[in-house]
């Protein structure tokens, strides 16, 4: 690496070209980087001849295609000062065109400024610019460039600073903005290709999560080492692809990446905003020196990127999910990596079905919702979704999810049908965030006529003013006070109307008879309001009633064989333990020989049997916990998953173990406690631990 400050016109004259690589970022500079960029020129222009002014850096590499003539550059850093400055010179010999200025011998002209900062005139196409873009910002240029009408598609920033300073030159002399651009001074930093990590010496000069967005850092470490022309095709091939799915969403697209990040390696935390480039860097540290890895990678990421878009952003949804994925978006947004999961069992492993999907999003739209109008807990809601997310089976993902839901801690269970009527019946619905999807959900249910619910807005039938009209309080009675305040904001008294302004308080025969009233009412809900003669706690309560029934068709129960959640237990025990190791279980040398003795006979008798290596101990399952040895000093113990009431043992080898508060290094409770000292008490005990095991079957 070479670095050396040298004027800015002694780095762009001369025939050479500097090209944006396609893994930055478009040009976005404002018009206050162009005001403070136009009185630093305009300082240094007035300031003694010997002073400069430092601009900068700039940072680049050869792009290997160089010609004897003629040098390509990569631009690794300092786009946007190269940018603004050529827009700035654009300006000046546009302005000297159009208002015919002269000056002295030595004033800039507008053949000047092309010759030395714009153009390599003795060059053609694509070798014509000093300054080559990414994009549409390069349209927008090459047209100033060559003094044509910017394109339809047109970089807003490019026009709007060539704009800025065009404006800025009509009241200022040119030639001391000429005299102003060469006194700049800029850190020339030019690196050598195949020495020099252009990755690492760009971080070094740029704030990662600052000036740059996480998804900018990926792009650069995936793309820069390579040489242009690759950088070139698998940006075109695949992260632009990618860059479009979430164009505007910088967000969502940082979010897509640690999603996808946790989705392969498993990640038991979600990690934060500012260190998912960090984390991808960790991951796929090595990836740029395998090209067909890479490609590969990035073939994968862009099928990713389609489908947490698709549920994110709803870009490219398929028609087919487009509803349901539009209903579970607008309450939780945190599920896209278990519908990543889903997608890729539905598209590429097809393994599940159009059908099977829909119901999978309804089953997570039921469990946000129903948890929702429960309030129950939501923070930590990624981390659970994750590890559902790792538990989908490739071949059967509609059953793993259920078995997933089933397994949740009790934190974040699936609320039963008994608690989410109850919570519908009698809860305070009116302030669940929740209140206009569930009434919007219930409107249209089952119907293929749909209502429209966009300008509509939530009406309580009893109003909310605390001081209702004399026709309501003598409708409610002496406790009218009482009635409404715990009536008032639940399920039943609340409905959907486009007439929420002109209901206002009115009595409830006005709000039925008026012009647009209940009784003229098309929407849905308004039916069990309209047939009622009064509007008191005893139709609020058989209307909430007959809601809450329909929540539970909307939003259905969980469903899922007990059988199926057994299995699953035992294959994720199983999986367990074949990460653990029996001998790494601490025992003496007479505890390790009656041990090993022991666990060939259970092994011998059942192939099935889950052997598991705990901290101090090793349990036995088949499926169900049976039997757990302890390791002691010269001998071991065996609490086993009986009641001592349960067996008769005439060897007296057997104790209750309720008789101690505590057993020493015991993982598991169980009723029967077996000390071995010597290999015939096994035999004593193998008909106990058969009865245990038995047991554990059943």
């Amino acid at each position: 690496m070479r670095a050396i400050n040298r004027p800015f016109n002694a780095i762009i004259n001369g025939a050479s070209q500097f090209v944006v690589p396609v893994f930055q970022r478009d040009y976005s500079w404002t018009e206050m980087h162009c005001d403070q960029l136009w009185q630093d020129i305009l300082h240094i222009a007035d300031a003694p001849s010997e002073r400069g002014h430092f601009l900068g850096s700039l940072v680049y590499v050869s792009t290997g295609d160089s010609a004897a003539s003629f040098t390509r550059w990569l631009l690794i850093d300092g786009q946007q000062r190269l940018t603004t400055l050529t827009l700035l010179l654009i300006a000046l010999r546009d302005h000297i065109v159009d208002t015919g200025w002269t000056g002295s011998e030595d004033a800039p002209t507008a053949k000047r400024i092309e010759a030395y900062f714009l153009k390599n005139v003795q060059e053609e196409g694509a070798r014509e610019h000093k300054l080559v873009l990414r994009r549409h910002d390069q349209a927008s240029l090459g047209a100033l460039l060559n003094s044509r009408e910017l394109p339809d598609w047109t970089s807003d920033r490019i026009r709007e600073n060539y704009e800025i300073f065009r404006e800025r030159l009509k009241d200022v002399d040119p030639e001391k903005v000429h005299r102003g651009i060469s006194r700049l001074i800029v850190v020339d930093v030019t690196l050598e290709r195949g020495t020099d990590d252009p990755q690492l010496i760009f971080e070094s000069l740029n704030s990662t999560g600052l000036d740059l967005s996480q998804s900018d850092l990926i792009r650069n470490f995936i793309l820069m080492s390579l040489p242009e022309s690759e950088q070139t095709r698998l940006y075109s091939s695949y992260w632009s692809r990618i860059e479009t799915l979430f164009r505007d969403s910088e967000k969502t697209f940082d979010a897509f990446i640690r999603d996808f990040l946790a989705l392969r390696t498993k990640a038991s935390k979600q990690e934060r905003s500012d260190q998912i480039y960090s984390a991808f860097r960790r991951e796929f540290a090595g990836i740029g020196s395998d090209r067909e890895q890479l490609e590969a990678l990035l073939g994968e990421l862009a099928r990713f990127a389609r489908y947490h878009a698709a549920f994110s952003v709803g870009t490219e949804e398929p028609r087919n999910l487009a509803e349901s994925l539009v209903r579970l978006r607008e309450l939780v947004d945190v599920p896209a990596i278990l519908i990543m999961r889903l997608f890729d069992c539905y598209e590429r492993l097809k393994t599940l079905s159009g059908t099977e999907f829909v119901e999978a999003i309804t089953l997570l739209e039921s469990y946000v919702l129903r948890r929702a109008v429960c309030g129950l807990q939501t923070r930590g809601y990624w981390l659970e979704f994750a590890r559902l997310a790792y538990r989908i089976s490739d071949t059967k993902p509609l059953e793993s999810l259920k078995v997933g839901f089933a397994q949740l801690p009790e934190n974040y269970a699936f609320p039963g049908n008994s608690a989410f009527r109850e919570a519908l019946e009698k809860g305070d619905i009116y302030h669940k965030r929740v209140c206009f999807h569930l009434l919007d959900r219930m409107e249209n249910h089952g119907t293929m006529e749909l209502t429209d619910t966009s300008r509509y807005s939530i009406e309580h039938v009893l109003p909310q003013n605390e001081k209702l009209r004399m026709e309501w309080r003598e409708m409610l009675g002496e406790q009218w006070q009482e009635i409404q305040r715990e009536w008032v904001n639940r399920l039943g008294n609340l409905t959907l109307t486009g007439y929420n302004s002109t209901y206002s308080d009115r009595p409830f025969e006005e709000k039925k008879s008026m012009k647009g009233g209940f009784a003229d009412s098309s929407v849905r809900l308004n039916k069990l309001v309209r047939e009622k003669e009064k509007w008191t706690a005893q139709e609020i309560r058989e209307r909430g009633q007959t809601l809450a029934l329909l929540a539970l068709e909307v939003w259905p129960n969980l469903r899922v064989d007990q059988s199926l959640i057994e299995a699953a237990k035992y294959a994720e025990l199983r999986d367990q333990a074949e990460r653990r190791d029996v001998m790494k279980v601490p025992m003496s040398a007479v505890a390790r020989e009656l041990f090993e003795v022991l666990r060939a006979r259970i092994l011998a008798s059942d192939p099935e049997v889950v052997e598991m290596a705990e901290q101090r101990s090793v349990s036995y399952h088949g499926p169900t916990f049976f039997l757990e040895v302890l390791p002691r000093k010269n001998k071991i113990a065996l609490l086993l998953a009986l009641e001592f009431n349960e067996i008769k043992d005439s060897t007296g080898l057997a104790q209750d173990s309720g008789q101690w508060k505590f057993i020493v290094n015991a993982a598991y409770e169980a009723g029967v406690y077996v000390e071995v000292s010597e290999e015939t008490d096994i035999d004593k005990a193998m008909p106990i631990i058969q009865k245990a095991h038995e047991l554990a079957r059943t």
